[in-house]
């Protein structure tokens, strides 16, 4: 059974390292070092998942081979009806549990488990791709709310007949990045627009960008060097708004590490009624936003060596249509169609992201030759 070897042999290949591990995160220098250990009980985690799995693994081989030679050797017919049920039992479990295993080995993208800021951008089609980039939002913002995530708008910019410009968004929560990474990408809507007199069909395109957020610790940012203004936010909210200089600005010269120019990063946000916090969030965003620039050549060398199609983070291919007429959404990259659009559209995308995130993990495996 050259498969089964193989795979006990990555198995047991990983008993040092999680006995490592499980001594490393109780020495007290370690607990010292909070990035350190936060890193090392999650790996301690994911190898104790993969630790249970081995054991189970081991212990269902062990059944097959107890079973067989019970077949092979004895004559007792209760025995062997026993071995019979035991051995149809265990050989359909043993390949289920190597799926398992194979899933727990592909390596895990690092940027996973984090939480995301989001950009969606009305892109051509005037103000029908606004209204389009607003039905977009409310389909990320209903499978947001259906997840338990909280979701927080930074930045927005309406469109004149309503939908949005541009809006930014943050969303946190338990694996985030993981989910939401296959929606980076342009997204192109096929219908007949509200603000159409002859009924004909127009398309039109958003795309949506989403980002790893960064962590305090990834970004060095010299607070010093920030430059605050505070403005009165307009819009609605009563006559508070007009009254309390609550939006806030930040202006920050930033060393582009590619071409070597000092740039000047400029910031707004206006998203509450609370200064403190507004300058919180536009912190938060100039972290993501140095994150993004810094890391793109981190995120290309992953891209290049993952080779995967579904998600790349490519803020130009065109992913998916929304297809009206035909009530369909369809998913270039996987070739995946959904007919219920409005349940799609109403925050129902979880079979879309299951599709996509089953392609790239096949993919993975195929690269790790697992």
């Amino acid at each position: 059974m050259p498969d089964n070897n193989s795979i006990l042999e990555k198995l047991n290949g990983l008993v040092s390292r999680y006995e490592e591990v499980s001594t490393l995160i109780t020495d007290p220098g370690v607990i010292a070092d909070q990035q350190r250990y936060v890193k090392l009980t999650k790996e301690y985690k994911d190898l104790g998942d993969i630790m249970d799995a081995r054991k189970r693994y081991i212990s269902c081989l062990s059944s097959i081979r107890e079973a067989k030679d019970i077949l092979a050797n004895e004559s007792d017919p209760d025995l062997k009806e026993m071995a019979r049920e035991e051995l149809q039992t265990n050989e359909e479990l043993q390949p289920r549990i190597e799926e398992e295993i194979k899933m727990a080995l592909v390596p895990k993208d690092p940027e996973d488990d984090k939480n995301v800021q989001m950009e969606i951008r009305a892109g051509a089609g005037g103000d029908e791709a606004a209204l389009f980039a607003g039905d977009l939002f409310g389909m990320y913002k209903r499978f947001c709310d259906s997840k338990g995530w909280t979701l927080s708008v930074t930045s927005v910019s309406e469109g004149a007949a309503g939908g949005y410009k541009e809006i930014d968004f943050a969303v946190s929560g338990d694996g985030v990045y993981g989910v939401l990474k296959y929606e980076s990408g342009v997204h192109r809507v096929q219908r007949v627009p509200a603000t159409e007199t002859q009924g004909r069909m127009h398309t039109s395109a958003a795309t949506v960008a989403v980002l790893p957020e960064a962590d305090k610790f990834e970004v060095n940012i010299n607070e010093g060097d920030i430059k605050w203004d505070t403005f009165r936010s307009s819009g609605a909210g009563g006559q508070n708004v007009n009254k309390v200089e609550s939006g806030v600005r930040l202006r920050y010269p930033w060393k582009n590490p590619n071409t070597g120019e000092v740039e000047e990063i400029l910031i707004e946000c206006t998203e509450t009624r609370d200064q403190p916090k507004n300058k919180e969030r536009a912190l938060s965003r100039l972290r993501t936003f140095i994150y993004d620039r810094e890391h793109q050549k981190y995120i290309d060398d992953i891209a290049s060596r993952r080779k995967t199609l579904v998600s790349t983070g490519d803020r130009s291919a065109k992913i998916r249509t929304y297809n009206f007429p035909q009530g369909r959404v369809t998913d270039h990259r996987i070739g995946f169609t959904t007919h219920d659009l409005q349940g799609f559209l109403g925050g129902d995308i979880q079979e879309m992201i299951d599709a996509l995130t089953v392609e790239e993990n096949a993919e993975r495996m195929k690269e790790n030759e697992l």
